[in-house]
């Protein structure tokens, strides 16, 4: 009796095609699950398990990529926070340098003055004994000349 419901065709107009409804539908019904499920087992389960390894290979990428880049990130601030450092101390050694200088140059300035000045009074004193060396023997001399201009101007001796 089944099996008489089954054979038993049945048309349906569809538009201008006749499409027969018998057993062999529900073959084909049977067939394309079968087909399906085969399918999924031997060809889509790998592809989605393969996608799926794929899509945890490249997450875990971009995460190493994101932690190297907030690395690098960090590094390079670190970076240029010891560059702006170190110019910061350099600029104080070299402002401590140049103020080390200056008192080194003051210092020697101070030096040779004080060897100009005693340089200057040594000469001063010499000029003044010179001076005076030259004065005694001036006024030794005085009454020779005074006679001499004496007589250069009465015209006779005196």
């Amino acid at each position: 009796m089944v099996w008489s419901m089954l054979s038993t065709k049945k048309t349906i107009k569809w538009g201008s095609c006749m499409v027969s409804v018998d057993i062999s539908v529900f073959m084909q019904i049977a067939n394309f699950l079968c087909l399906i499920w085969v399918l999924n087992i031997v060809l889509y389960r790998p592809i989605r398990n393969m996608l799926l390894e794929r899509k945890g290979k490249v997450s875990g990428l971009e995460n190493d990529v994101n932690f190297f880049s907030e690395s690098v990130k960090e590094k390079d601030a670190a970076f240029y926070e010891g560059i702006k450092t170190a110019r910061v101390n350099g600029l104080k050694q070299k402002g401590a340098m140049i103020q080390e200088a200056e008192n080194e140059e003051k210092k020697v300035i101070a030096r040779i003055n004080e060897k100009a000045q005693a340089d200057i009074a040594d000469v001063r004193s010499k000029i003044a004994k010179d001076a005076e060396a030259v004065k005694e023997q001036l006024l030794k001399q005085v009454d020779t000349f005074a006679n001499e201009i004496g007589e250069k101007i009465l015209g006779r001796a005196v």
